[in-house]
């Protein structure tokens, strides 16, 4: 039996856990796992020894922004910069694009611009705004992997947020379409302006309890509707108990957090560095640690990136005034492994919050681990590399990232979408799941 390419290593991140193996692969897809040192015909065989083996991530929040801010990250820039960071699969968020992707039509216009310029796999996800709920069901059966809605303001005119009696009639709808809703959860009732230009201005502007509130009413109205639904990058671990108890009660609700929240924390944050500004914000130390529990236990399943680029211009040295985001869609991986194996996590854990999870939440067939069947999406990664982050040498667009001068552990070496190395060349799908 002959294969078209087989990956060796001694630290094989499977779905079991990690070991020895030899990842055969026909095509596009893996066709078995062997011990290490197996005798296999092969095209080309690659031993990577002692260096590790992880399946590709999948980053089911990524802000791509084309059409119409392509300024901002577009198709090629980001997912250049997603291979590097060794994520093979993103799923685009809908709201900074012109037009949002609030109906069919301006998917299809995402769609055509998107085309030919990929470097990974990309999926979609629709939007859920004021006055589109007959729009969501033909977007499901186009190919978008769920929707997302803000509670509050998403900074952008065009994606306004839905009120509550609007989030009970789009999650009624979702529930019949058998589809996800991921959310975006601050109580705009807790939520004040910044009252002066400092990072602890801003931060007591977006208090833990906005989040929290805001949770308890997804998960209420998750429970009386039977939908769907994912609360998108819990910052506040005051959330914690309340995601808890609702899954102990049988509602569908899951959560994720970022690797900004888990890896920097306000004490950190340089005066007038924009960069560190998100919504919601990135909290102080101890709160940190105890996103570190919730994930450890499951509370939380996911860890992507929330990659929200801008401009330099944009990031001005005001942080009442610059536009929120951190940009890190190619640092994710070494900036959670960073922090995971100093506190004892390894990689299994690593691929399941960043590849399996992920996969699963978005429905993306195929991905999120080395296993038979599956594509052959496979990332080269040195664990015990370290390096310093130097915005200018990032594939985004715009050299801006809170990361900046941070050392972090773990190099990207080769990055396979379906067997093939990520060579530059726009080899990536356009991935229309649906539910």
């Amino acid at each position: 039996m002959s294969f078209d390419l087989v990956v060796r290593s001694r630290r094989t991140v499977t779905p079991e856990g990690v070991r020895p193996a030899a990842v055969a692969v026909r095509g596009e897809k893996i066709a078995a796992l062997y011990d290490h040192a197996a005798p296999l015909d092969a095209a080309e065989d690659i031993d990577l020894r002692d260096l590790a083996l992880l399946p590709g991530l999948v980053d089911t929040h990524v802000h791509v922004n084309e059409p119409g801010r392509e300024h901002w990250e577009g198709f090629a820039s980001a997912t250049r910069a997603a291979a590097a960071g060794g994520v093979t699969t993103i799923v685009d968020m809908p709201l900074n694009s012109l037009p949002p992707t609030v109906d069919v039509a301006a998917l299809e216009a995402k769609l055509r611009v998107a085309a030919g310029q990929c470097q990974v796999d990309v999926a979609f996800w629709g939007g859920a705004v004021p006055g589109n709920v007959k729009e969501l069901a033909p977007l499901l059966e186009r190919g978008v992997c769920g929707f997302k809605c803000f509670m509050s303001p998403s900074g952008v005119e065009e994606f306004p947020p839905l009120g509550l009696s609007e989030a009970r009639q789009a999650l009624e709808e979702i529930a019949g379409l058998g589809g996800v809703m991921v959310v975006h959860a601050e109580d705009p009732a807790l939520l004040g302006e910044p009252s002066g230009p400092t990072y602890r201005e801003f931060l007591d502007s977006r208090p833990e309890q906005a989040e929290r509130s805001a949770v308890e009413q997804v998960v209420r109205l998750a429970g009386e509707t039977g939908a769907r639904v994912h609360v998108l990058h819990v910052s506040s671990a005051s959330c914690l108990d309340v995601l808890e108890q609702a899954r102990a009660r049988g509602v569908a609700v899951t959560a994720e957090t970022c690797p900004h929240y888990l890896t920097l924390a306000a004490e950190e944050v340089p005066e007038g560095e924009t960069a560190y500004k998100c919504c919601p914000p990135i909290r102080p130390e101890a709160n940190r640690d105890l996103l570190w529990d919730g994930l450890g236990r499951g509370v939380l399943s996911c860890v992507v990136s929330d990659h929200s680029p801008s401009p330099a211009a944009l990031k001005v040295p005001d942080f009442a005034a610059a536009w929120g985001g951190v940009a890190s869609l190619q640092l994710g991986l070494r900036a959670v492994w960073t922090e995971a194996s100093r506190r004892g996590y390894g990689l299994a854990d690593v691929a399941r919050w960043m590849s399996a999870n992920p996969a699963a939440l978005a429905g993306i067939s195929g991905k999120g681990g080395i296993e038979p069947g599956n594509d052959a999406d496979l990332v080269a990664f040195d664990t015990a590399a370290s390096s310093p982050v130097d915005a200018a040498a990032l594939h985004h667009r715009n050299p801006v990232t809170a990361y900046h001068g941070r050392t972090l552990k773990g190099a990207v070496l080769t990055t396979w979408l379906r067997g093939r190395p990520v060579d530059g060349e726009p080899c990536g799908r356009l991935l229309l799941e649906g539910p």
